[in-house]
């Protein structure tokens, strides 16, 4: 029985097929095109940032962020004495001013609260509503935009001496700001608040109904829980007596909880109060210890959403 032969010319082509075929997937970057599978697909989406603050308070003042449909926010608010003021009052601890406030999360977008102080025994309520929301993907937005409308009425009897007639409307405050802010990466984040707060009657008949004034705040991570936070107003016009709101604090993150820690030269906690009521001064001394604690509950489980609230 004869033995099949292969031709070797068969065999050459064949050797020289598949060397062709294998350079050439030699020359294919798997890795690479995984890569532009994930950029085609990333860019079919939006990516939210999140977290740019850890609250919805940064340390006073309001932050970007807001309270998710369906949150309830018990917060409590205090600040202690000036530490200047030594050792007679525990340098400042044997003093308290406070506020407790409930914020709710009626959507996404929109949040609302009431809450009362302490200090001039003050009641507030405000509203804030997302406007932008920082993101990537197929909707490129490189910052985040709230309105924050805020509503004060002070309870504190009226002095007897007066000479002028004060109506119960004079009681009224009001404030609205713009609050814009931007995460540049997971360590930083910054925001500008542009904030006009209008007096119903000003104590001293001169000043002028409409203050404004430029808030600025960060946020600077430290580790995975703590966070060092700071807010600074700068008032274009100045109540006389009156000075400047600084804060600086750190953000505790543990568990459910929010504990925040800072100093301040601000004893009241609303926006009328801290930012053209603030009579401490850091040089001098007229600091004040405090801490906001925020605990959230969840109140109405939220509708799975079918599109991207942007």
């Amino acid at each position: 029985m004869k033995k099949k032969v292969i031709n070797p010319y068969i065999l050459l082509v064949v050797v020289q097929l598949l060397f062709h075929f294998t350079s050439r997937a030699q020359n294919v970057d798997l890795f690479k095109l995984q890569d532009e599978e994930d950029k085609k697909e990333k860019a079919q989406k939006t990516d939210i940032v999140t977290a740019i603050f850890k609250t919805t308070r940064l340390v006073n003042g309001q932050s970007i962020e807001n309270l998710g449909e369906g949150l309830l926010d018990l917060k409590i608010s205090h600040r202690f004495g000036p530490v200047n003021e030594g050792a007679y009052n525990f340098f400042g601890l044997d003093q308290a001013t406070m506020r407790i406030g409930l914020d709710y999360g009626i959507t996404d977008r929109l949040m609302v609260g009431i809450g009362r102080s302490s200090f001039n025994k003050e009641f507030d309520g405000f509203a804030k509503y997302r406007l932008l929301r920082q993101s990537t993907g197929k909707i490129e937005m490189p910052l985040s935009l709230s309105y924050a409308v805020t509503g004060i009425w002070q309870s504190l009897k009226d002095p007897t001496t007066t000479t002028i007639n004060i109506h119960y409307t004079d009681h009224f405050y009001f404030a609205h700001q713009l609050i814009i802010a931007r995460k540049f990466n997971d360590y930083f984040s910054l925001q500008l608040v542009p904030t006009l707060v209008h007096y119903n009657i000003v104590p001293v008949y001169t000043n002028p109904n409409d203050f404004y004034s430029m808030g600025i705040g960060f946020r600077a991570r430290i580790s995975k829980r703590v966070n060092l936070t700071g807010e600074y107003y700068y008032q274009f016009e100045k109540l006389v007596g009156y000075h400047n709101s600084l804060s600086l604090g750190f953000d505790i993150e543990t568990g459910g909880h929010v504990f925040q820690l800072h100093f301040t030269n601000s004893t009241g906690i609303n926006e009328k109060s801290f930012i053209t009521q603030t009579d401490g001064q850091w040089g001098k001394g007229d600091i004040l210890f405090g801490f906001n604690i925020a605990r959230v509950f969840t109140v109405v489980k939220p509708r799975t959403a079918n599109h991207v609230n942007w």
